[in-house]
């Protein structure tokens, strides 16, 4: 299985700061499961204590999807059904709340593929 690993960087202004590379030793505070599908996201509402490290395993029932969110200067390809699964890791260093939405174009309903990480 084919696995992508994002290799994000620090958003300045941001709330989120996404981790250049996943450190053996210090695991996730918390673990999201996300299935992406025409045309939701499955949570689409994730809700997270500041300052925990976060990672989000995000995988297709269907075609490629996208998954941009801004706060942590993501925007990655979420690989088809069966090609494997988009792993981004975080901190979320700020309360508030950070849409995140489909940046590939999936189909008629691709604008309403929209969700949101509150920092609580």
């Amino acid at each position: 299985m084919i696995q992508h690993m994002l290799i994000g960087c620090l958003l300045l202004a941001g709330g989120l700061v996404s981790v250049k590379e996943p450190v053996v030793s210090e695991k996730p505070d918390r673990i999201i499961s996300i299935m992406a599908e025409r045309f939701t996201f499955t949570p689409s509402q994730i809700r997270i204590k500041q300052g925990a490290l976060v990672e989000l395993v995000i995988q297709s029932e269907d075609t490629d999807h996208g998954f941009r969110l801004d706060a942590a200067n993501v925007n990655a390809t979420v690989p088809p059904q069966g090609k494997g699964r988009l792993r981004v890791r975080f901190r979320a260093k700020k309360k508030g709340r950070y849409p995140f939405e489909c940046s590939r174009p999936c189909g008629a309903g691709h604008n309403l593929m929209r969700g949101e990480v509150i920092v609580e």
